[in-house]
């Protein structure tokens, strides 16, 4: 039996949720550690995300007795109840650039629910961070953690992590800040760039680094990558447009003497003095720390006049997006990532 989870819910629909099926029996429930992880996703104050403030509170329904998991479909579903249905009203018709109006429409014929984005918004991000939670705390059972940071945004960057070394003692610390980021100072010219954003009525995006710290070697196969595998949960998650390995797209302006993880023995097993292939070599994990950047597009939704296309009337047609959005997701994406890291890991052990 293959462990699997499924994400289910509208952003204005009375709840959204996950199912978690064949994951291990025995996982202990941490909700204090659970509620952690949904407040680092909940909306920031202050101006650097949208003012749409959800409780967040997972109600699970099944598989969890006496504070572990049975073992049999694991069910959780969080209200939704902050909703500005009628902000959405010229949504119907009226496709917003760059997000998935006009898709899925498409897709589904136009029985899609529109409001909020439906099941396309980032909203259901916050069922794939419980389901993440759950399972980082199996991880955390088999010596695993996961941590990240922002590494840019709107040109600023910070810190990038040791890609041999992650500063594992460090990232408890970095999630709890504002923004995740090592350098204080990046994160105060990057909250500056946030505000200016939202002054300008547009937004702005970066790129998450997140490192997986503890998993062994030989996770993943030829025809099942590990790349692949983290790769279509990260693309699972809205605004993600770009994933990179380790050096990622840097290897193309490099020479070989310069970029070969040379290797040698510490402590009785193999590893390298660099880690420029982020952990991954054949599709399979060297035991290394497995790092990655995902590129974070801006929030489409501004506040700026746009043009687009009536899709009842296949005209062009002027835009201006109400509601209550993001300036900038980076912050409450970096929560998001690391849970998609977790049930991309969590999948590649168990299926294995």
């Amino acid at each position: 039996m293959q462990f699997r989870y499924s994400v289910f819910g509208e952003s204005h629909g009375p709840a959204i949720g996950v199912v978690l099926e064949n994951l291990p029996s025995g996982i202990p429930v941490d909700m204090d550690f659970i509620l952690s992880e949904m407040g680092r996703r909940r909306a920031k104050k202050g101006g650097l995300s949208t003012t749409r403030i959800e409780a967040d509170r997972p109600e699970i329904l099944s598989g969890v007795f006496g504070g572990f998991t049975t073992g049999t479909p694991l069910a959780a579903v969080i209200q939704n109840g902050n909703t500005h249905s009628s902000d959405y009203d010229e949504i119907k018709r009226l496709a917003r650039p760059s997000h998935a109006d006009y898709t899925g429409r498409v897709r589904y014929h136009g029985f899609n629910d529109y409001r909020g984005g439906g099941h396309f918004s980032g909203r259901l991000t916050a069922a794939t961070v419980f389901a993440g939670a759950v399972m980082k705390l199996w991880l955390r059972g088999q010596g695993i953690e996961i941590g990240s940071h922002i590494l840019r945004l709107g040109g600023i960057s910070d810190t990038p992590f040791d890609l041999a070394h992650p500063p594992v003692e460090k990232f408890a610390e970095i999630a709890a800040r504002t923004l995740p980021v090592l350098s204080e100072e990046a994160g105060e010219k990057m909250q500056a760039a946030i505000l200016k954003a939202r002054e300008d009525l547009t937004s702005v995006g970066g790129i998450l680094q997140v490192a997986v710290t503890g998993l062994p070697a030989g996770v993943g196969s030829p025809d099942n990558s590990l790349e692949g595998i983290l790769s279509r949960h990260l693309f699972a998650v809205p605004a993600v447009k770009g994933v990179e390995f380790g050096l990622g797209f840097g290897f193309g302006d490099a020479y070989g003497h310069e970029v070969n993880d040379q290797m040698r023995m510490e402590g009785g097993k193999p590893v390298s003095a660099t880690n420029y292939n982020g952990g991954i070599l054949g599709g399979i994990s060297s035991g290394m720390p497995v790092v990655f950047q995902a590129a974070v597009k801006p929030t489409p939704s501004i506040a700026r006049p746009q043009q687009t296309v009536d899709m009842d009337a296949l005209e062009d047609a002027a835009l201006v997006i109400k509601g209550r959005h993001d300036p900038c997701i980076l912050s409450r994406a970096a929560v998001v990532l690391e849970a998609a890291a977790a049930l991309a890991v969590s999948e590649a052990l168990l299926n294995r």
